[in-house]
């Protein structure tokens, strides 16, 4: 496997009793990639993140993380090999202090801040991720620091939950349906904000969202599930002109996200 791939699913394979919900999917997602995931409802999309990030364990196939099979081990393993993940409904500390859930990501991470910044494993984490300060204003939420998290808006818990994976100093950011219940606003915003992420910290970003044309409008290569297997696996602006893809959804909703991608 090439060096620069960060995650590698063969024939990822996960059933539940007679069901098939992902099937012998094969992907590979490289170093500094920003890729989304699409499909529709029931195409596997979640199920195929969950296998991807341990949460669930592959009927058959093989996942390997940085060079190393990881098929079977648990979620803690693949965070501790650089992958972090969010969540459909974000999972925030709510009585916590918006810096207190960063700290956690932190502490979770067992990298706490040392001293001397240029020994050991510290030295090589960029000065943005080094503290749970640093990382509340690379996302924008320095001034709800002492907030309650569960006190603050929809939107910017999905940027908390964002910014406690970020906390764990990950090569590979998983995000799953961060679009879903924000305004057309927050959203461009959100993108933005995922791009910069990539650029300055050198991520591999692997994006869910059920809205196509959003998605489609800020990621430079889309794998298309349906019904279990992937389709697709292309730009955004070949993936709109396949005719699989197309007779998937049912043609108006690809025709829309081909405009935006033309």
């Amino acid at each position: 496997m090439s060096s620069d791939v960060v995650l590698s699913a063969e024939d990822v394979t996960v059933r539940f009793g007679g069901l098939v919900a992902v099937d012998q999917v094969r992907a590979q997602f490289r170093r500094g990639e920003l890729a989304g995931i699409i499909g529709p409802n029931g195409a596997g999309k979640t199920t195929f993140f969950n296998a991807l990030s341990g949460v669930l364990v592959p009927t058959s196939g093989r996942l390997v993380v940085a060079g190393d099979d990881l098929t079977g081990q648990g979620p803690h393993r693949y965070a501790v090999h650089g992958l972090a993940r969010t969540f459909q409904t974000p999972r925030v500390f709510a009585d916590l202090p918006v810096q207190a859930n960063i700290e956690f990501g932190l502490q979770f991470a067992g990298r706490r801040p040392r001293k001397y910044w240029l020994w050991g494993e510290e030295s090589t984490v960029p000065w943005v991720l080094r503290d749970a300060t640093r990382i509340l204003q690379l996302i924008g939420l320095s001034e709800l620091a002492p907030l309650p998290a569960g006190a603050i808006t929809p939107s910017q818990q999905r940027l908390l939950e964002i910014g406690m994976a970020l906390a764990t100093r990950p090569r590979m950011l998983l995000l799953d349906e961060v679009a879903a219940g924000l305004t057309e606003a927050e959203i461009e915003e959100l993108a933005r904000l995922i791009r910069r992420l990539r650029d300055e910290l050198d991520l591999t970003v692997v994006w869910i969202e059920h809205a196509v044309t959003t998605l489609l409008r800020h990621v430079e290569r889309v794998l298309v599930l349906h019904q279990g297997r992937k389709i697709a696996d292309g730009t955004p602006r070949e993936v709109t002109r396949n005719a699989e893809v197309i007779e998937a959804y049912l043609g108006d909703e690809m025709a829309e996200a081909g405009d935006v991608v033309a």
